[in-house]
């Protein structure tokens, strides 16, 4: 038997394998089975160039677990080792490479996560003995037996073992004996192995037999050898590719389409990339893509290593090039994996167009389910934006699809104010808005459904894109004002008749939390509605995308404000003016007169003061002053006062209101349950 030293401190190297190689200890697993895997191909391709002359046979990789023994046993018959070899890839390579590691680290033990991967000695994360028994393929070769209980000695003897390859025997320490439990063995095999080239046995498929479970005595192979995207297209068919994503995701919806990646250069480069119907719960949807180097999975979280806009796909992809144990920080930072990246952006957008050319019915029937995800990738990247903006479709409120350009030609005749803008009129709510749509419609325009989680900053974005282009959503005004043309109807309404008008609709407005209602008045076609609200197109849109952050978040603590438009010109409006006239006119007009006297002598007063020091006016006049305002403030309320109870006992004025809240879905509970008893009686 020999003994031996590594050579380098204990102090160093195992407590750094333990707490700072990997993030996971589970990944011990994925490092001895690919190892394993490696040993197996090695010895394929020796036999193929005629370096090996034997019978590979069986090239299974076993695993095994005795939970008595306290072990876990990773088994090959792969290219095996000599004693010499153990000496240069076990003792020396890793630790010399260690060593100087640690030295060029030591400020900073946390660095060597994903900058050097030990591989085999990843054992030791969860053991507190390792034992490698292995024989050469070689002829005549001799089995030896290396064991090393986590010091920097070790022993290495020869040993009996008939046939080549290689079993790693791990003794699982007392703070790893989760690692003891079948399950989660099972568990870890599935996760990290599932797509690797040589099968991966665990355990024995059973069978019900006698009223029992009862192993077969047949290998349970846990894995699928040679995976779809290992295959040439031209060798599948579209059900290849649906039970393929019915087996990744088995809760999962159907799929829409499909990118195979087949890629030799500059890098290499498979994959399998799946469009899922996606609509606004985009997080449930991440974390989906598998990334593997080698049919060795990586990791499954590939934020930061693909486009933001890209993680909502599924699938796999897989790189040789993609180095199997860095961190995320390394691989985001990596001149291939940003090449990559950048490709697959690519092959989307090709593929997405290649649809909408090939078949447009199919992408236009597709397209509410692929539109979150298209949006998405616009807004996040812009190579992306240049080649979506081909096939990236406006759905209007009739259901009818269109291009960008097909759009712009459609309403370009009609929708060009007077300012020579090109005016999207667009609706989030086809049904809350049914009004607002039928009037515009009415007018000749077109009106896009914007519903999509998504739209409120994809218009903003898209009017940086479009020239001379601004979106308006189609409840932002009266229908006159949406598109503004050079004609302009006069409004009948007189200034003090506005005045008076504003005191009585906003008096009985609805004091609703977080809203503010402003009254404004305009001057429209006896044949439109007599009051409507609307709400101001920025503020709103502005709210809308602090909801979806974006920098800015202070717009969504301000209030709604919304405008309750009067229709001056509405005979219904009219009425109440008349009605103002008849019942308060006289009251009115002598308040009037009084302001009037008032707001003469305050003018007067102000003028005296105007070039003196505040020392320099007289006192009486100041008192004066202050007399004149507070007389004028009384006026005012007592002005206020009579129209607000002529329009708390004017049943029109609270009825018009009402149904410009309820055609815009804000009449609810008991203001609604009032409405339709006060619209019986008027009835």
């Amino acid at each position: 038997m020999q003994k031996g030293n590594i050579g380098v401190s204990t102090e160093n190297i195992f407590p750094i394998i333990k707490k700072y190689l990997y993030s996971d200890h589970e990944i011990f697993l994925r490092e001895l089975v690919s190892n394993a895997v490696d040993a197996s191909q090695k010895l394929r391709t020796l036999s193929s160039v005629g370096e090996f002359k034997g019978e590979l046979g069986d090239l299974t990789v076993r695993v095994k677990l005795d939970e008595k023994k306290k072990t876990i046993t990773i088994s090959d018959r792969g290219v095996g080792m000599t004693a010499d070899e153990i000496e240069k890839y076990i003792n020396q390579v890793a630790f010399s490479g260690a060593n100087e590691f640690l030295e060029k680290y030591k400020k900073d033990a946390n660095a060597i996560i994903g900058h050097f991967g030990l591989g085999f000695y990843s054992s030791f994360m969860v053991s507190k003995k390792v034992e490698i028994v292995t024989r050469s393929f070689r002829e005549d070769a001799q089995a030896v037996k290396w064991s090393c209980d986590g010091t920097t000695e070790y022993t290495l003897e020869e040993v009996k073992k008939d046939d080549r390859g290689t079993d790693i025997v791990l003794y699982i320490d007392d703070d790893n004996k989760n690692f003891l439990d079948k399950s989660e063995i099972d568990r870890l095999l599935k996760k990290y192995c599932r797509f690797l080239p040589v099968e991966i046995a665990f355990g024995q498929e059973t069978e019900w037999k006698d009223g029992k479970e009862v192993e077969t005595g047949k290998d349970k192979v846990i894995n699928e050898t040679n995976p779809l995207w290992t295959r040439m297209p031209a060798d599948l068919k579209e059900e290849d590719y649906q039970q393929f994503y019915r087996d990744l995701y088995p809760m999962a919806e159907d799929p829409l389409f499909n990118i195979h990646l087949n890629v030799d250069y500059p890098f290499n480069l498979t994959g399998v990339l799946y469009f899922p119907k996606i609509k606004n719960n985009i997080e449930i949807q991440k974390n989906k893509i598998q990334l593997y180097s080698n049919q060795v999975y990586v990791t499954d979280s590939v934020e930061g290593i693909v486009p933001e806009f890209l993680t909502l796909l599924h699938g796999v992809l897989d790189s040789p090039d993609i180095p199997l144990n860095v961190s995320r920080s390394y691989l985001q930072s990596d001149g291939n994996v940003k090449k990559i990246s950048s490709h697959i952006t690519k092959k989307v957008a090709d593929r997405l167009e290649e649809i909408f050319k090939n078949d447009r019915k199919t992408f236009e029937e597709k397209w509410d389910d692929l539109k979150l995800f298209i949006e998405y990738g616009m807004l996040t990247e812009e190579k992306f934006y240049d080649r979506a903006a081909k096939f990236t479709l406006f759905k209007n409120t009739e259901g009818k699809y269109f291009t960008f350009e097909e759009y712009k030609d459609l309403i370009k005749s009609n929708q060009t104010d007077k300012d020579d803008s090109l005016v999207y009129l667009y609706s989030t709510n086809k049904d809350d808005q049914y009004t607002f749509i039928e009037a515009a419609k009415n007018k000749g325009y077109d009106v896009l459904l914007m519903d999509g989680h998504f739209d409120s900053h994809f218009i903003n974005h898209l009017e940086q894109k479009f020239e001379k282009s601004r979106f308006v959503r189609v409840d932002s005004d009266v229908v006159e004002k949406l598109i503004p043309k050079e004609e302009n109807q006069e409004l009948k309404l007189s200034a003090e008749q506005r005045e008076q008008l504003t005191s009585v609709f906003s008096s009985q407005l609805p004091k609703v939390d977080k809203a503010h209602f402003v009254v404004s008045f305009e001057g429209l076609s006896e044949q439109d509605t007599p009051v409507m609200i609307t709400q101001q197109e920025f503020m709103r849109r502005m709210k809308e995308m602090s909801a979806l952050g974006g920098g800015m978040m202070f717009y969504g603590d301000m209030p709604d404000s919304y405008n309750l438009v009067v229709n001056g010109n509405h005979p219904l409006v009219t009425r109440i003016a008349e009605g103002v006239e008849a019942e308060l006119g006289e009251k009115l007009k002598t308040i009037n007169g009084r302001m009037a006297g008032l707001d003469s002598r305050k003018t007067e007063l102000e003028a005296a003061k105007k070039d003196k020091k505040e020392e320099e006016v007289p006192q009486a006049e100041k008192e004066e002053l202050e007399d004149v305002e507070k007389k004028l403030d009384e006026q005012r309320q007592k002005k206020e006062e009579l129209l607000n109870t002529f329009a708390g006992g004017n049943k029109l004025v609270s009825q018009l209101i009402d149904l410009a809240l309820l055609s815009n879905n804000m009449l609810k509970g008991e203001a609604l349950n009032r409405f339709v008893k006060r619209s019986i009686e008027l009835i």
